[in-house]
This record gives C-alpha cells, sequence and structure tokens, in this order.
C-alpha cells in the first residue's frame, strides 16, 4: 500500500510542471529587477493551461488610466509579484468597478466577481501596481 501513495501524487506534479502561469516570485526583468505584475489574454478550463496568449507586464509604479487598445477587456488571467498590488478599474480613466489583487496567481477572472451579476474576465480598462 505504501507503493500507491507515491503514484496519487503523480498526476498533480505533471499537471504542476505544465503550468503556464509563473510564481509570483519569479516575475523579474532580464535584469533581475521586479516585475509588479503579467496580465494575459487567455485562460482554461485547467489551470495548468491558464496564463496564455499575449503577455503585458506591469512594473513598480505603472499608472495605466487608459489601456492600450490591443488589451482592453481582453485580460482574462493575471500574476502579481510578493510585495506588490495591482489595482484596476473596469472602465478607461480608472471609472467603474475597482478590485485590488495582492500578491498571488488569478487563474481565471472569470471566477472573480465583479458587482451583483459580473466578473472581472475580460473587463480591465485601466490599473496601477505597486511594490513594496
Amino acid at each position: 500500500m505504501a507503493t500507491a501513495h507515491p503514484l496519487l501524487l503523480l498526476p498533480l506534479l505533471l499537471a504542476s510542471a505544465w503550468a503556464q502561469c509563473p510564481a509570483p516570485a519569479d516575475l523579474k526583468n532580464p535584469d533581475g529587477s521586479k516585475i509588479c505584475a503579467q496580465l494575459y489574454t487567455d485562460d482554461s478550463p485547467y489551470y495548468a493551461q491558464c496564463c496564455g496568449g499575449n503577455v503585458l507586464q506591469v512594473q513598480p509604479g505603472d499608472d495605466v488610466p487608459y489601456i492600450p487598445l490591443g488589451w482592453n477587456d481582453k485580460i482574462s488571467s493575471l500574476v502579481v509579484a510578493p510585495r506588490c498590488d495591482l489595482n484596476v478599474w473596469s472602465r478607461t480613466g480608472k471609472e467603474g468597478y475597482n478590485r485590488k489583487f495582492n500578491s498571488g496567481v488569478v487563474y481565471r477572472l472569470k471566477e472573480i466577481k465583479k458587482g451583483l451579476f459580473g466578473d472581472w474576465d475580460n473587463s480591465i480598462s485601466a490599473y496601477y501596481c505597486k511594490c513594496n
């Protein structure tokens, strides 16, 4: 029976090996400086396949009230670095609903409620990111 336990863990280990989302602590520029957050256009029903598509790197202190046209209302998953906060708004000019994301991975923004009936999938139109 003792050999069955490692076999039960094998699918979990393989799934984490194929995960596309980086660990929050791994968000670094090529020169080693910290990236505040990474935003992704694609998610998936499977956690191991989230954080796909195009990637927008957000640097500490970035204050973007008007997200670039190709990114407006297209973000489906995100990763925030340790000791960083990403504030997002649902409308350009920092209007509409807002939410703060702390350090961690949000695999599917559709699981994060926005108001009574909505969610944050494809809803981010402005952001501000700060790190301590």
